[in-house]
């Protein structure tokens, strides 16, 4: 028998894909549940995910008051995943970026020994689709500096596509995290790495949304950035200790 799994679903605004997304990952993965996460979004996104809930099984809508960060919403979903005991999490985006048909091999990977598991552009027979030259560099070598300033060998930090083992997640509590936007991201990878967790990599080919409204902006690259070169620095500062007071 599978183990449990949920997929917990930030939305804003996703009205042009999310009901083809929702048949979709049922096709990809019938046994898998849904949380989606919708921040109030004025084109009724919430509406017509749950008009096919019947359709599509196994889906549960959380309405939420105003438009919150990506961080922010993805703590409320997990929370609420922890709480219904889930025992594996999946993460991804709502605007067909991410392929569903890639979920059951995260799940297998889950089951082979992973703690988590990342949906990774930059790993053999990984990439991009329909990107622009200046957004694959900006993606590529943020990923690099991330890798270097924070000395973890995840290729792909900012990647959203990624499953869990709830266990380990929940030992990291991505509630006491403070990034809002993908930076999010990079610090639940950054925490599972300083944790012990076994986090592996798994190919995926990134495409770029076709109907909606990218939600990226300067000012969360922005944020990625800074914070990434902050906690590079404390994570060498704490290196640097002496080994009776990391202790203390």
């Amino acid at each position: 028998m599978a183990v449990r799994s949920v997929i917990v679903l930030p939305t804003y605004n996703e009205a042009e894909n999310i009901v083809d997304l929702l048949r979709a990952v049922r096709r990809a993965a019938p046994d898998t549940d849904v949380i989606v996460v919708d921040d109030s979004s004025p084109d009724g996104t919430a509406d017509l995910a749950e008009g096919v809930a019947a359709e599509v099984g196994g889906l549960k809508v959380l309405r939420r008051r105003g438009r919150a960060s990506l961080g922010d919403a993805y703590r409320y979903g997990f929370t609420v995943a922890f709480d219904e005991g889930y025992p594996v999490i999946v993460s991804m985006d709502a605007d067909f970026s991410h392929d569903p048909a890639v979920i059951p091999t995260m799940l297998g990977l889950i089951d082979a020994g992973a703690d988590a598991v990342v949906g990774s552009r930059y790993v053999p027979g990984g990439g991009t689709v329909h990107w622009p030259l200046h957004r694959r560099l900006l993606s590529k070598w943020g990923n690099r500096y991330t890798a270097a300033a924070l000395r973890i060998s995840v290729h792909d930090s900012t990647s959203g596509f990624r499953a869990y083992r709830a266990e380990r997640l929940r030992a990291i509590d991505p509630a006491a995290t403070t990034a809002e936007g993908y930076a999010f991201l990079t610090e639940l990878v950054r925490e599972l790495v300083l944790d012990g967790a076994h986090v592996v990599e798994t190919p995926i080919l990134f495409r770029d949304r076709v109907r909606g409204t990218s939600k990226m902006s300067w000012p969360i690259i922005l944020e990625s950035m800074v914070l990434v070169t902050r906690w590079g620095v404390a994570d060498r500062l704490r290196r640097l200790r002496p080994a009776s007071r990391r202790r203390g």
